[in-house]
């Protein structure tokens, strides 16, 4: 039953960068102690070319801001991550905004429809956590929010669960048109980090990107 409502590219593993980064400063050792020896070595009669000795010396350069570099990326890399998650943390216990599954357990749920673009009528469409559609009911053309009551036709509660929400609507010569996510509150319970988007988990288990997440409301 539904209410209407005023309110509401290919990467690297990261168990090979410790072997990358060991390789490459042995590589990096194992030059110097060429070039040193090739100089210490050489026929006072023939010394070394100076284009080829300067050759080296750039290959030599190289290498080294190649390990600077490393170093760098992976002090960085560490850096944002520890801020990202120390940023978000402030996030739990409020409510945010998404599009993904949510925990209903008996309790309305605010519905914010997005209407689909030409749309003369619309409804709301509901589905349980194995996408089956398990409730519609028709809606004005509007962003106000809505109530899902969580209640069937025919009266009888939904059991509690995750449940997702669309929006399908149609056109004034009743060509069906693109279906958009609804959007609703739920409330953060932890954070995670996962690789450079961290992860927001929902209380009762959905998850979302943080990235993905529209607004934030004090938990209710």
């Amino acid at each position: 039953m539904i209410t209407p409502t005023t309110s509401a590219s290919t990467t690297t593993p990261a168990a090979d960068v410790p072997q990358a980064k060991e390789a490459l400063s042995s590589d990096f050792e194992t030059f110097i102690k060429m070039l040193t020896t090739q100089a210490k070595y050489q026929d006072p009669l023939e010394p070394i070319d100076n284009s080829e000795y300067a050759a080296q010396l750039a290959q030599f350069s190289m290498v080294e801001q190649q390990v600077q570099s490393n170093d760098l990326l992976k002090a960085l890399g560490t850096q944002l991550g520890s801020g990202g998650i120390g940023q978000l943390a402030g996030w739990i216990g409020m409510e945010a905004r998404t599009t993904g599954p949510v925990q209903f357990d008996g309790a309305p749920v605010t519905i914010l429809p997005t209407p689909p673009v030409n749309a003369t009528a619309m409804d709301l469409v509901v589905h349980d956590a194995q996408g089956r559609e398990v409730d519609r009911g028709a809606l004005p053309i509007s962003k106000e929010p809505v109530l899902w009551a969580g209640v069937s036709q025919s009266g009888k509660p939904f059991a509690a669960g995750q449940y997702t929400f669309t929006v399908e609507g149609t056109t004034s010569d009743g060509n069906a048109l693109p279906s958009t996510p609804a959007a609703t509150y739920a409330r953060i319970v932890e954070v995670q980090t996962n690789g450079t988007d961290p992860q927001v988990i929902f209380s009762g288990g959905a998850q979302a990107s943080a990235s993905d997440i529209t607004a934030l409301r004090e938990g209710v």
